[in-house]
Parts: structure tokens; C-alpha cells; sequence
């Protein structure tokens, strides 16, 4: 009787519950900022909000817009991830560590910062490579932006032109943050 009681205990735990799957767009295992290998799992049941940035790029000012977003929709569920890349102009030669202090010291960023990283088309990373094959998008240029909604099924494409807080986004990130998880998910 006590090997049956220790067995449900163990089964009733947290930890041995099993998991929810890791969407495929999200199931990728990138460099943050700082170098520490971090699973893009973790933002897996949030609307999450993918642009390629660049700090001498005519663009750049678009950080504040994301901050923005960051700040208003974050509690909501959003999350900001910026991917800096050096693909287009050569507009991002910086280091991670100069690319972080022009984030945090211009623009007051504090949504998540990954290593630099390649979005085209030659050297795109996973997490992009599959964001273009969702949307059938790639990046044209610095400040491409991708909404992935909470299911991390489905992405949307926005050119590098449009505003972080346009109206165009803004509608899309609140109707992804009222669907429910559940709901949004792909068909069987």
C-alpha cells in the first residue's frame, strides 16, 4: 500500500506533470543579449512580438514604439523580443554588450535582447527561417516585424516601414491577446 501512495504523490507533483508542448515556431534555443543560451519555449501561451533591429539604421527610433508596446501590453501577455542583425546596410556592427548599453541608455529598452543574429534569406537563424516559411515573408530590412499568436502556430508579417504602435499592429496584438490559447490553435 505505501508503494501506491508514494507512486500517487509522485504523480500528483508539478513536476511530473507532463508539459504543454513547445509550438514549433517558438521550439528554438537562442543566445540572449548577454550570451546565456535561453528556450524561446518559455514565451509559449503569450502574444510574442519578433523584430529584427538595428542601432544606426534609419528605423532605430522604431525601439521606442516597441518599448511602448512592451509597456502597455506586456501584463497583458505580449512580449517583445528584439533579434539585432547586421544583414541589411551593415547597420548593426556593433558588439552584443555596445549593442545592450545603445538599448538601455537611448531608449530605455527592457523587453528581452537576443545575440546577434542572421534574418535573410543566407543566414537566417531557425527561429526566423521558420517565421518566413509561416508567412511566406522574409525580412527586407532592418525592423522587419513577426506577431506570433498565443497558440505559437500562426504569424503575421509587418514591413520594416509600419510602426511598432500603427494602428495595424496595435489591432493585431489585441485581437491575438483576447483569444485564449485553446482557441487559437491550428486545426487537428
Amino acid at each position: 500500500m505505501k508503494p501506491a501512495l508514494l507512486l500517487s504523490a509522485l504523480l500528483l507533483t508539478p513536476a511530473a506533470q507532463a508539459a504543454p508542448d513547445c509550438p514549433s515556431l517558438l521550439n528554438h534555443t537562442l543566445k540572449d543579449i548577454d550570451g546565456t543560451m535561453q528556450s524561446l519555449c518559455a514565451y509559449a501561451g503569450k502574444v510574442v512580438l519578433v523584430v529584427n533591429t538595428a542601432s544606426q539604421c534609419g528605423y532605430t527610433g522604431q525601439y521606442k514604439g516597441l518599448q511602448a508596446l512592451h509597456e502597455k501590453y506586456g501584463r497583458q501577455g505580449l512580449v517583445v523580443l528584439g533579434f539585432p542583425a547586421n544583414d541589411f546596410g551593415g547597420q548593426e556592427p556593433g558588439s552584443n554588450a555596445t549593442i545592450k548599453y545603445f538599448c538601455e541608455s537611448h531608449y530605455q529598452v527592457d523587453f528581452p535582447l537576443f545575440s546577434k543574429v542572421g534574418v535573410t534569406a543566407a543566414n537566417a537563424n531557425p527561429l526566423h527561417e521558420g517565421l518566413a516559411k509561416a508567412t511566406g515573408e522574409r525580412p527586407g530590412w532592418n525592423f522587419h516585424k513577426y506577431l506570433i499568436d498565443r497558440s505559437g502556430t500562426r504569424a503575421l508579417s509587418f514591413a520594416s516601414r509600419i510602426d511598432p504602435e500603427s494602428k495595424e499592429i496595435v489591432q493585431a496584438i489585441e485581437t491575438m491577446l483576447k483569444a485564449s490559447p485553446s482557441l487559437t490553435k491550428a486545426g487537428p
